[in-house]
């Protein structure tokens, strides 16, 4: 596969990748914890902080969204943000672990915070070496 194509796919990837936890975020930013389908009453801290943490993780997938043009030249970006991806990874897992098995959605976030973020870096760090070249 050429470098270009190897290149557009790494996007393709990266913005599918995107999709479902964009959508969490903005679910998350705009609705509170209640599109988690938990019962009617919630805390206004819990709701608040909700809130907050779900606009924390809207920016920071608006972030990795301004990757994708330059895929190649954003290497140090993509790192932090995936270094933050898979600690909040670790922290779902430990919630796994002390709490029980989540959702089938939240397994999926696991899957990608745990797998695919440490894959694509991987990948990335390929693209920028062959664009260097």
């Amino acid at each position: 596969m050429s470098a270009r194509a190897e290149k557009r796919l790494l996007q393709a990837v990266m913005a599918i990748t995107l999709l479902l936890p964009l959508s969490a975020a903005l679910a998350g930013v705009a609705g509170g914890p209640r599109f988690l389908g938990h019962p009617p009453v919630i805390p206004t801290d819990l709701d608040s902080h909700f809130r907050y943490v779900s606009g924390l993780f809207l920016g920071m997938l608006l972030l990795f969204a301004s990757c994708i043009p330059h895929v190649e030249r954003k290497g140090p970006r993509l790192r932090l943000l995936g270094a933050m991806v898979m600690l909040g990874g670790a922290a779902r897992l430990l919630s796994l672990v002390v709490v029980g098995v989540p959702s089938v959605g939240h397994r999926i976030g696991l899957g990608i915070e745990l797998i695919e973020v440490p894959l694509l870096l991987l990948w990335q760090a390929r693209i920028a070496r062959r664009s260097r070249a």
